[in-house]
């Protein structure tokens, strides 16, 4: 039955003239409130004048009364807009003043009946228009769904502009009130307005106006465009100068590519799980198809477990502990020896030309003409787990590399899951301008992004590795808008289909022609830097990218790493391996123990005494390495060492980083 009338009644509204003045009402109803208060105060004012209309009290009551309900309408206007609390107190205070001379002097006298049909009309309209116009924003003020929105997260009377919508990604400048909030207030209320749009934090990035502290615009993502993982589709520009915005493209959005030659010196930092090694072969995959720069890489933790396949294109791939402090020292060693050939040869800093054979005259060492040296290829160092390595030679062994090396067109890449003090130390993550921060735990982000850049949303540990290959860029030479962007670096493929095998082997095999050779300077330097390290480098690297020997054939090895025929000819007949070894005599010498950390921190204040004696006034960390074998310690404790006999008066501090000036007579106590 109530079908059959609600079936009647849709049918009424869509029939002839019954139908058009049911659907005209229907319209026009949100509109009438006006109409009927207007309506109201006329009768309620002939009302009052029948009531009061020779009585002067009256008079004072209804102009105090009409007074009264003014403010309190300006009162309760205050958590409204400017044009709403305006708009309904002189609304008020028309009304009261039509309908306290209503009620003293009658409806019908003198100008009362035209103000009431022209101002009560007007009045009227004005809420109607209001009313039309509520589902368009005004310039300058937000709808009253943003207002109550804002004032829900603690940004009331904050004015949000012309909003932008574009596919998946909307932009709302905003403008705070001034005096009362600051753009701080914004970067704390992030998480609030992500919990009223019901959107994940990460969805929401503020981008401030560098111009003003109450200024600047929400960048909201409701959908998460990264979640599937692309596939590397090929290199960015193949054959090209690493000078051509190098690195790999990070967003399916828009392509976000790594300025090699302005970032200067990379952090990469992430935790286990979170791609930071997919991150970086995305990167070496580019860097390899360029025509003017040459790769190192250390990977002492993992033996370059994770790029093997990208061994035969890397210059030098150290992967010993041996062969990857052989290289911090070659690399210490080469930026002088490049500095000064880019000197001699007219060079302020390095650029593509400086690759190429010299055939310029104005970048020639020869007193006149053209030199024709050969050129001198970009160079980047790789130290992939770096923490193992910081752990052996100290938290500042990087610090000269990456104040110093800027110049002489060598790139430093440390990657590390936390760089935190106790493994970089300050100086070096200081001159470490540009940051891959991938998925972190807890505040670690602060390790690698500014601080200004987590203000703004950034947050790797909302994902931690759960997000295999999420990643925030920060670099000079990338728009400061992407900076709290996410990222994700392409995709190798799985494991088990060898994709990344079938990667690599194009990247080694097809652009073996185009890749540059190392140059005879800086090949020079790193030989006298770092011996058969380096100049055997090849050969080290295959050998450890190989299976393991068993352990019978290893001892069977010399020095050299070489067999020794005549050992593994030899027989072993009449030797019965199942005996006793003799005893041991009383006058052998047993290998000398560890010593204690007593006695090390003995040694050390002996051997920094006698530098204090015979030394040029300065002691540092580097000055001991040769002693760290009798000491038994390893170079971050003699650092640390050093620091604490600083901190108790013993060693005065220099300002530089691990250097420290003598003094005589308490460097020995």
């Amino acid at each position: 039955m109530g079908k059959d009338v609600q079936q009647q009644q849709e049918d009424r509204l869509n029939s002839g003239g019954t139908g058009m003045g049911a659907w005209l009402w229907h319209r026009a109803k949100p509109y009438t409130p006006p109409w009927i208060v207007t309506g109201a105060v006329g009768a309620a004012g002939a009302g009052a004048h029948e009531l009061w209309g020779n009585s002067p009290w009256a008079g004072v009551g209804l102009t105090l009364a009409g007074v009264g309900l003014t403010a309190a309408t300006w009162w309760a206007g205050k958590s409204t807009g400017q044009q709403r609390r305006l708009h309904s107190a002189i609304t008020v205070a028309a009304g009261a003043t039509w309908f306290t001379a209503s009620a003293l002097s009658g409806p019908l006298t003198g100008p009362l009946p035209d103000l009431y049909l022209m101002g009560g009309t007007s009045l009227a309209l004005t809420w109607n228009i209001r009313q039309v116009m509520r589902s368009s924003t005004p310039e300058g003020a937000g709808s009253d769904s943003d207002k109550g929105l804002l004032e829900k997260v603690g940004l009331a009377r904050t004015k949000l502009k012309d909003v932008k919508v574009e596919p998946n990604r909307v932009t709302v400048p905003y403008e705070l009130p001034a005096g009362e909030l600051t753009n701080d207030d914004i970067n704390k209320a992030i998480p609030r307005i992500a919990s009223a749009l019901d959107v994940p934090t990460t969805a929401i990035r503020v981008q401030h106006d560098p111009d003003s502290a109450r200024k600047g615009q929400f960048v909201i993502v409701p959908e998460d465009m990264l979640k599937q993982p692309t596939i590397w589709p090929g290199p960015f520009a193949p054959g090209e100068s690493v000078a051509v915005r190098c690195g790999s493209r990070l967003r399916r959005r828009s392509d976000l590519v790594l300025p090699l030659l302005d970032a200067i010196h990379l952090l990469v930092m992430g935790m286990t799980g979170s791609g930071k090694t997919e991150g970086a072969v995305d990167l070496l995959l580019e860097i390899l198809t360029r025509n003017d720069v040459t790769v190192w890489l250390a990977d002492a933790a993992k033996a370059g477990q994770d790029f093997q396949p990208l061994v035969p294109a890397l210059d030098w791939a150290a992967l010993d502990t041996a062969s990857a402090g052989a290289m911090v020292d070659a690399v210490q060693a080469v930026i002088p020896a490049r500095t000064a050939w880019l000197r001699d040869h007219s060079y302020r800093a390095w650029e593509p030309a400086a690759a190429k054979t010299q055939t310029n005259p104005a970048h020639s060492c020869a007193s006149a003409g053209a030199c024709g040296c050969p050129g001198m290829p970009y160079l980047l160092t790789w130290f992939e787990e770096a923490a193992k390595l910081l752990r052996e030679l100290g938290d500042d062994v990087f610090t000269g590399i990456a104040q110093e090396a800027r110049s002489a067109g060598v790139s430093l890449v440390v990657s590390m899951q936390r760089a935190s003090g106790y493994q970089l130390s300050t100086d070096t993550r200081a001159s470490l301008p540009a940051a891959m921060c991938f998925g972190v735990r807890g505040d670690d982000a602060g390790f690698a992004l500014p601080e200004e850049v987590l203000d703004a949303g950034a947050n790797p540990a909302a994902w931690g590795n759960k997000r295999k290959g999420y990643v925030y860029l920060v670099s000079a030479g990338v728009e400061e808008d992407l900076y709290a962007n996410p990222a994700r670096t392409f995709w190798t493929g799985p494991p088990a289909e060898g994709s990344y095998e079938r990667m690599a082997r194009y990247v080694v095999e097809h652009f073996a022609s185009v890749r540059a050779e190392l140059d005879p300077v800086t090949g020079a330097a790193a030989e006298q830097a770092a011996g058969p390290l380096f100049t055997n480098r090849r050969a080290r690297a295959g050998a450890a990218s190989a299976p393991a020997r068993p352990v019978q054939e290893q001892m069977l090895l010399d020095d050299d790493g070489q067999e020794d025929g005549d050992l593994v000819e030899m027989e072993h007949d009449g030797i019965d391996l199942s005996a006793d070894l003799p005893p041991v005599e009383n006058d052998a010498e047993l290998p000398p123990a560890k010593p204690s950390t007593e006695e090390a921190r003995e040694l050390l204040d002996e051997m920094v005494a006698t530098l204090a004696s015979v030394g040029p006034g300065t002691v540092a960390v580097r000055d001991l390495k040769p002693y760290l074998e009798q000491i038994g310690r390893d170079r971050s404790w003699v650092s640390r060492e050093m620091k604490r006999m600083a901190e108790e008066g013993r060693l005065a501090a220099t300002g530089e980083e691990g250097v420290y000036r003598l003094i005589p007579t308490l460097a020995g106590v």
